[in-house]
């Protein structure tokens, strides 16, 4: 299978053109490229496919097997791949998601792409929608324990479900133990990516994240973009854009609340390219 380990503030994931290989079987293809010791090292895999609704179709599986619904950094590096690669020569294109169509701009420099803006959609707070086990319509700033120590989490989906939780001295967390127990707490049905956020000033927030089915992350595109609206409705930052500081780089999140629209920006960067026998 021929492949492009491709990066978006370090959240890496092996992509496949799936317009000339054909991947029978996604999940368990995911688990063993995502190996960083038997397989080539990433946070999973995605497909680049067809779409009849859009220029290109996004497949994204996490690290375990498991499908995801949308990847913010995921979404950038698609199209940096089919711009670089000349399946596309426009700078604004239409990629389909589990999670809806996102348009994306695209900004080239020499002939390549060195980051993108993708309209992420809406922000979902609706609790029934996102799934949140609460009877509340939103939840913000809502209490949850674990292992007796009482947190509070603001619940947003951007396609896929996260809790956004403020807290201090997030280098200090423990997060593999930490965060499995939000992953897999009653309150989320569906599982939940878990958002640490430091805030720094009123325009910057500091972040580190564990997602279902991955763990920890140097950086998750939709959990900047629930961080930055959490940090907006808990007014730790004010209107416009928020600088979000991940452990693999920056990204800028423009939440336009009156129209209730994301928007993503940020870097997309190819490591290699090869061949892996499966």
């Amino acid at each position: 299978m021929k492949f492009t380990k491709m990066h978006g503030c370090g959240n890496d994931y092996v992509y496949v053109n799936c317009f000339e290989e054909t991947v029978e079987d996604p999940g368990r293809v995911a688990e063993i490229v995502s190996d960083r010791h038997f397989g080539i090292g990433s946070d999973g895999l995605i497909l680049i496919c067809p779409s009849e609704k859009a220029d290109f179709r996004m497949r994204m599986y996490n690290a375990d097997g498991s499908e995801g619904a949308m990847c913010g950094n995921g979404i950038r590096c698609v199209g940096k791949y089919v711009y670089d690669n000349g399946l596309t020569d426009r700078d604004e294109i239409l990629v389909e998601t589990k999670s809806g169509i996102k348009k994306l701009k695209l900004f080239v420099e020499n002939g390549k792409v060195t980051r993108a803006r993708v309209n992420m959609g809406e922000a979902i707070l609706d609790t029934a929608r996102i799934p949140v086990d609460v009877k509340s319509l939103q939840a913000v700033n809502t209490p949850i324990t674990i292992d007796g120590q009482e947190w509070h989490f603001t619940a947003v989906s951007m396609g896929n479900p996260h809790a956004v939780v403020f807290t201090e001295h997030i280098d200090d967390l423990l997060l593999d133990q930490i965060g499995p127990k939000f992953e897999h707490h009653p309150l989320f049905p569906d599982r939940v990516n878990t958002e640490f956020i430091e805030p720094v000033d009123e325009h910057t927030i500091r972040m580190r994240v564990w997602e279902r089915g991955s763990g920890e992350t140097l950086a998750c595109g939709t959990g900047a973009c629930a961080a930055a609206v959490a940090s907006v409705l808990n007014e730790k930052v004010g209107e416009g854009p928020v600088t979000v500081r991940l452990l693999g780089g920056e990204l800028e999140i423009e939440w336009c609340r009156g129209a209730n629209q994301v928007y993503m920006t940020g870097p997309a960067t190819t490591v290699f390219t090869g061949e892996i026998n499966l």
